[in-house]
């Protein structure tokens, strides 16, 4: 069936307190796609931001993000008063994200309607309990971490004390006694986001529309997965990192990508029977319709890099799990909707594991066009099957992109697309992509708006100023959804 959707993360919707989130604004963005005819709503992964605020280095590959809960549905549950936040200064500018104002004033808002919760004894609901234990395999784990944290003013457990560092069995005891509340607090965090996101996910399938979510293949060093399974990566006797995870180099990166993510052991998950994994899939395949699973290639091969290395250059190659993985899963889990992100230095065995697979692959059409060269992502070599995209959450803007195009890079694309402008480039790449034989097609929002570089969501091994554009109120306007709906129409999408 031939399908589009919009990918716009959560923190891009419009709100007055500095983010967005799962409220109205969400409910709004929903019916805005309904209206224009899309049938998915791709977003990134949803889980807790850490250090320079990248939703691909998260706390907890399995928990929700904090910033993400609604304060205005938190009023309406009786758990805040409107005063409580309505009036603090989320930020100076509507269509960037302060980090670092969020986290300071999110918190002990989320605090107050915590204290609110435990005075209406609502630690003692059944729903609450319930999602305690249907959660326990990794919300236990998660909350102490949490709650070592910030007892800690935010040290990374690699710089904790060696009993806790350990997890020695009468250190995490104490620590779970004298830390009661503030885990607590970080469960119940945990226990709004999802109740939120449940109601948000229903309103939206209500109306035919289906939630891509987004699975990055590695999980941060600073995170409670590696803190409570430090068997399953390759760490050396201090509990460091042996290799870290990257890209080699190539014509975008000559010194690689030096991502600094500690790697898996293979052998200790083979040993498991992909137990970790199975659960992970498991778990994005519950609050998702559709998952994709970033990096795809490192599960045929991934580049390993000496732990210490200031650059990727001196990594190696190594196998990944390959088939064996997906075998488990399926076995598990029966079949999931994955699509696998299958970019950058694609080899023939890379090919292979993916067609045995069976997922789609992804075409980005601003990595089509180069002189002289006939790509694999050109509309007329794609195949049925992949999803096509303008650009992704790693690309510069649609806009931003032509804008740069100079020469026989802009002369190559506007012949193609039948353009006499950069202006007309701009909606004929677009209806490149609907009209092109692949199963789905994906634009970002910011493409649809034609945003520049300004609206651009992540430079690659930028570390600042990324994941923070936000869409202002007013843009989502009733023609535009309309020529969206239009060209959906026209390519039977």
């Amino acid at each position: 069936m031939r399908t589009s959707g919009i990918l716009m993360h959560i923190s891009s919707l419009p709100s007055p307190y500095g983010i967005g989130a799962l409220g109205q604004a969400a409910y709004d963005f929903a019916d805005f796609l309904s209206a224009a005819g899309q049938k998915i709503w791709q977003i990134l992964p949803v889980a807790p931001t850490s250090y320079g605020d990248s939703p691909y280095q998260s706390f907890s590959t399995f928990a929700g993000n904090p910033y993400f809960i609604d304060l205005d549905l938190l009023a309406e549950d009786g758990l805040l008063e409107k005063a409580d936040y309505a009036d603090l200064n989320w930020g100076e500018d509507p269509q960037r994200v302060d980090y670092a104002r969020i986290y300071s004033l999110r918190f002990p808002v989320l605090k107050k309607a915590f204290r609110a919760f435990l005075d209406g004894k609502g630690e003692m609901d059944k729903a609450y309990l319930a999602f305690l234990e249907k959660n326990r395999s990794w919300l236990e784990d998660y909350a102490l971490y949490m709650a070592l944290k910030f007892r800690q003013n935010g040290a990374p457990w690699t710089l904790w004390e060696e009993p806790l560092r350990r997890r020695e069995p009468e250190a995490l005891q104490a620590a779970r006694r004298e830390l009661r509340e503030e885990i607590g607090f970080w469960q119940f965090l945990q226990y709004a986001f999802f109740a939120q996101w449940e109601r948000l996910k229903a309103y939206v399938n209500q109306l035919g529309i289906r939630l891509l979510g987004d699975a990055p293949i590695y999980v941060a060093l600073d995170s409670a997965d590696v803190w409570a399974n430090p068997e399953l990566f390759l760490l050396d006797e201090d509990l460091a990192p042996a290799v870290v995870a990257g890209c080699p180099p190539d014509y975008f990166a000559k010194t690689g990508q030096l991502w600094g993510n500690p790697i898996y052991d293979w052998e200790a998950h083979r040993k498991t029977g992909y137990r970790w994994w199975v659960d992970r899939v498991a778990h994005g395949a519950a609050i998702f319709d559709l998952l994709r699973i970033d990096h795809f290639r490192g599960f045929e091969s991934f580049w390993s890099i000496p732990a210490g290395d200031e650059t990727a250059e001196n990594g190696r190659w190594e196998k990944g799990p390959g088939m064996e993985l997906f075998n488990r899963i399926r076995e598990e889990l029966g079949e999931v909707s994955i699509i696998a992100e299958d970019l950058g230095m694609i080899t023939e065995p890379v090919r292979a594991l993916l067609k045995e697979t069976g997922f789609p692959g992804m075409k980005v059409l601003q990595f089509a066009f180069t002189p002289g060269y006939e790509s694999d992502y050109m509309p007329h070599r794609q195949v049925r099957g992949c999803v096509c995209y303008t650009g992704t959450h790693d690309n510069d803007t649609l806009w931003g992109w032509i804008s740069s195009l100079e020469g026989e890079d802009l002369q190559v694309l506007m012949d193609y697309s039948r353009s006499r402008s950069r202006e007309e480039c701009l909606w004929n790449v677009i209806a490149m992509a609907w009209g092109s034989v692949a199963d789905t097609a994906i634009a970002t929002m910011q493409d649809f708006l034609g945003l520049g570089s300004e609206a651009r969501m992540n430079t690659p091994s930028v570390p600042d100023g990324n994941w923070c554009w936000r869409m202002v109120p007013g843009q989502l306007t009733d023609s535009l959804s309309e020529r969206i709906a239009a060209l959906t129409k026209i390519y039977w999408r």
